[in-house]
This record gives structure tokens, sequence and C-alpha cells, in this order.
């Protein structure tokens, strides 16, 4: 086969792959679950295992943004299958699709209704006096927010993934979302929800080479049949965004963007005045080096403020989604996760 030939069997996998020509995508999330609760929207996920860490689980990702399939994106690819595999008894925190019936939903909701309901459930269902918990993303201020409030909740450690606590260091989100440019509480009462579509315009915005470099990558990998079937599930992932409750995202963009109130001190959740210096369990952050959501400095101040006397603190290569997600992933940061709730 001559280089023409091979170039115009590549142009044509490009196009097939960019949706000009329509084919089969990848099966995500092939973990074997089981639903064992729900409530609202809400839905909590026990993986299989061989269930040889006594300690269960509880994972916390984002609420909106995007949908959970990218934690078990692809055999051999995915976070929840290597948990399960070192023998976790993982259980994962499906917040669920909002729509407008949904706006009513806020951060303190989520923070003293929903998590300790989870949390319950979890010890319910493994059987065990204590859980450990992961937050991950936007799941790590809100886990964070209910561990430090609810100290009847028996947690034997707590793992933040690229989450931010000082809002104050969050980079270009944050100085969008600045008082003296964004008015918050005028653009939830005009639009009610916040569209998947305006979600997408604000990631595609935040990085606009993006999708110039993941088609170039893409091009000088068509010849890898894996790394197709991993950039079809992924790009699906990444275009396949979820809307925001009004009411969470005035919340959120007033109390943690705009006030910066978890890492100050001054949050107040359910009536309870939410101190990370209250949180005493081991703590194991871990950041990004070039996470422009969630900036390391934004995400390593936990280690700062948390009054455990077990803590730490690591920053491997890659963003906020290959910290998660992608052959990086599954090298740099997956076996550390691991490792160290083994050995909590």
């Amino acid at each position: 086969m001559d280089w023409q030939e091979e170039l115009g069997k590549n142009f044509q996998r490009l196009r097939n792959l960019h949706g000009l020509v329509t084919g089969p995508e990848p099966t995500v999330g092939q973990t074997p679950r089981e639903e064992v609760y729900k409530k609202n929207k809400s839905r909590l996920y026990r993986y299989a295992s061989p269930r040889r860490q006594a300690t269960p689980l509880l994972f916390v990702p984002n609420l909106g943004i995007s949908r959970p399939y990218i934690f078990d994106l692809l055999p051999g690819g995915s976070f929840i299958e290597h948990m399960t595999r070192e023998g976790f008894d993982f259980y994962l925190l499906d917040w669920g699709v909002f729509g407008p019936e949904d706006n009513d939903l806020t951060v303190e909701d989520c923070v003293t209704k929903i998590l300790p309901r989870m949390a319950a459930k979890v010890l319910e269902s493994s059987g065990a006096p204590e859980l450990s918990v992961l937050g991950y993303c936007m799941g790590a201020p809100i886990s964070a927010s209910f561990i430090a409030t609810r100290p009847e909740i028996p947690v034997r450690s707590y793992v933040d993934m690229a989450g931010p606590i000082d809002f104050s260091k969050v980079g270009l989100f944050g100085l969008w979302l600045k008082k003296e440019y964004f008015n918050v509480d005028r653009f939830v009462d005009t639009l009610g929800t916040v569209p998947a579509d305006l979600v997408r315009a604000g990631f595609k915005l935040i990085k606009p080479t993006m999708d110039l470099s993941t088609s170039l990558n893409l091009w000088w990998n068509l010849w890898n049949d894996q790394y197709v079937e991993g950039f079809q599930a992924l790009n699906r992932w990444a275009n396949e965004y979820v809307a925001f409750p009004g009411e969470f995202f005035r919340q959120w963009v007033r109390d943690f963007y705009q006030e910066n109130k978890l890492y100050r001190g001054e949050l107040v959740m359910g009536g309870r005045p939410v101190r990370l210096e209250n949180i005493a369990c081991p703590v194991f952050v871990v950041g990004a080096k070039e996470d422009y959501i969630a900036p390391p400095a934004c995400v390593r101040a936990l280690v700062d403020v948390v009054g455990s006397k077990e803590k730490e603190y690591v920053e491997l290569p890659g963003g906020h989604i290959s910290l998660i997600a992608g052959r990086g992933a599954a090298r740099h940061c997956w076996p550390k996760v691991s490792g160290w709730l083994a050995l909590h």
C-alpha cells in the first residue's frame, strides 16, 4: 500500500469519527454494578469486586457538567475497573441528569441531605463500621463540606482528586465569575436552569484550541485501533454536557467562586459552620500540573487547612481529565490513589 492510499484511508476514518459518516460507538461503563439506592434523580451504585479491602469507598464526582461514565470509560482504561480489581468495595454517587423541575436543588441540599443519606446506605450495604470518601472535581469541595459538618459519620480517610478548595486561585473561571463581571442573581433569575449548551460554551472558551489539538492527535494515531476506540468514547463523553439546576449554580458561584467561603471558614450548611479544620482523618490530595479548571494551587490548599495529622499532597503530570481517564492516569494517578487508600 503506497502512502497516498494510506493517507486516503486515514482521511476517510477521520471523516467517520467526526460524524460525517455514522458508525457504532464503543460500549462504555462495562464494569458490573448494582443499584443500591435511589432518591429523586440521585443513584448509588455498588460495583462488583473481590472486596479485599475492608473499608468501602464512596466516590463523589462533579454534579452537572458531564456524565459519570468517564470513570468507567472502557475495559483497560477505567478508574472504577482499576479500583475494583485492587479489591475496593466501590460505590459511585450518580447525581443524575437535571431538568427544570430540579431548579430548587442547592449545594446545601447536596451536602446536608443527599450525601448523608448516601453515606448511610454505603455503611448499611457493606456492613462496614467506617467508609472512605473520594471527591473528584466539584465533588471534592462538596464532599469536604459534608465531612466537616458531620462528625458523626465515621469517615476513615479522604481523597481529593483535582478538587478546588481555595477559589481565589482557580484561574480563568474565577476571573470570569468575579462579582464585578458576573451577576449570578440576574443570570439565574433570567434563565432558571443553566442549559447544557451554555455549559459546553464555557468549557470550550476556556481553551479554544482544544478541538484542533484533539483532531491533530487523532490524525497522527489513526493507525492505532485502540487509540481510536478510546478517542470515540472520550469524544462522546466530552460533548455530552449536562445542565445545572439554577439554585445550585447560584450558590456555587456566589459562595464558592465569588466569596471563597469554604476556604475562608465562612460557609454555613444546614445551620452548621463548615470548618475544614474539623476534618481529622488522613487526607490525600492529588493535583494535576496542567490543570486549567482546578489549578494545582487551589487544590493543594486543602492540606493547609484540614486538622488531619496525616496529610499528603502529590502533583502529577497531565490535566483535569487526564488525571482520571487515559493511559497517563492508569500509569501515574490510579496506582497512587489505590495504594494510599489501601494503607489507610
